[in-house]
């Protein structure tokens, strides 16, 4: 297997952040797989990059689609894989595909971009030395409820996503389960024009957002439990 699977990060919000490696291998690649491959078009518009081959790789058809990536890369060909923003597989589709290439002794590299993960835990002020990340919290459930559960005794700072519709009921559970005095930033379209972050313990940031409709892209850097506060064992 010659080709190579690169993936690719692409901007969370500002165009200017595609790095020129990542121009490079968008526009080097032989075919490129996109989550949604009309706003691919559009951020490869942008920059005059013309792929032969732009095919749709998204959650539902990630696992039918590897079998066409390495068939391309057998062929020795370039295949570059971009999600809608950011970095792919951080709560975005790419992980199966990756898993398939490497299975089959494939080449994989990366063309480093933004991501609002590590973005927001910049922003946020709080402890960075010892993170862990959440992704996208189940949205009803047990196993919401759990990984609610699990971040009150969490030391480390955790990073969530969450859907603008799903915020401020997320950040009330947070104040319930994890302390109203928890702190907590959570920040709002990262990189954009109108780029907002709201800092303090959870009960006065959610008393902050409450009567507006949140709007765009939203994360949520949660610190950890303080060492006075965490369960003592024998």
């Amino acid at each position: 297997m010659t080709g190579r699977l690169t993936l690719v990060g692409t901007p969370i919000g500002n165009l200017g952040d595609v790095s020129d490696r990542a121009r490079r291998a968008l526009a080097a690649a032989d075919v490129i797989c996109a989550e949604d491959t009309r706003r691919t078009r559009k951020l490869l518009t942008a920059y005059d990059i013309h792929p032969p081959l732009l095919v749709s790789v998204r959650q539902h058809n990630e696992q039918r689609q590897a079998a066409r990536v390495l068939q391309w890369l057998a062929e020795g060909r370039a295949v570059a894989y971009v999600t809608d923003a950011g970095m792919p597989v951080l709560s975005d589709p790419g992980e199966r595909l990756v898993r398939a290439v490497l299975a089959a002794d494939g080449a994989v590299g990366v063309a480093a971009g933004p991501d609002a993960a590590t973005s927001a835990l910049l922003l946020s002020g709080l402890p960075a030395a010892r993170w862990c990340f959440e992704g996208f919290l189940p949205v009803k459930g047990r196993n919401r409820r759990q990984r609610i559960a699990a971040l009150a005794s969490e030391p480390r700072t955790a990073v969530l996503f969450e859907a603008p519709h799903r915020l401020l009921r997320t950040l009330a559970e947070l104040a319930t389960v994890v302390g109203a005095d928890r702190e907590v930033a959570v920040a709002n379209d990262l990189s954009k024009r109108h780029e907002r972050v709201w800092r303090g313990p959870i009960g006065a940031v959610l008393a902050q957002l409450q009567g507006s409709e949140p709007r765009g892209e939203f994360v949520v850097v949660l610190a950890g439990v303080s060492a006075a506060a965490r369960p003592q064992t024998s």
